[in-house]
């Protein structure tokens, strides 16, 4: 009987253990999970601003492009076609 008594308690303490890991993984896992969420919601603010920042870097270009220097010329009638077959075909959309 001891010996069974013994297995059961050695079986017991090691569940105990084990509960006590497995409380302490899902915390950590829950932990962890919440980081990711602000990570990835800082990624999304960061690609936002990227972005913006690239519409501001191709508007000053096309300014720079536009201000007449003459190395830049070809690439500013090239930019000014694109922008009227732009506006052309939002014309083109909005009389249909």
């Amino acid at each position: 009987m001891s010996s069974i008594t013994q297995v059961v308690n050695l079986v017991e303490d090691k569940l105990k253990i084990l509960l006590e890991n497995y409380n302490f993984l899902k915390e950590e896992n829950e932990l962890l999970y919440k980081k990711i969420a602000g990570l990835e919601a800082q990624i999304a603010k960061e690609k936002q601003m990227f972005n913006e920042i690239e519409k501001q870097y191709q508007l000053l270009k096309i300014a720079k492009t536009i201000e007449g220097s003459k190395e830049d010329s070809r690439e500013t009638k090239l930019k000014i076609n694109a922008l009227i077959r732009e506006i052309d075909a939002c014309i083109a959309q909005l009389s249909e």
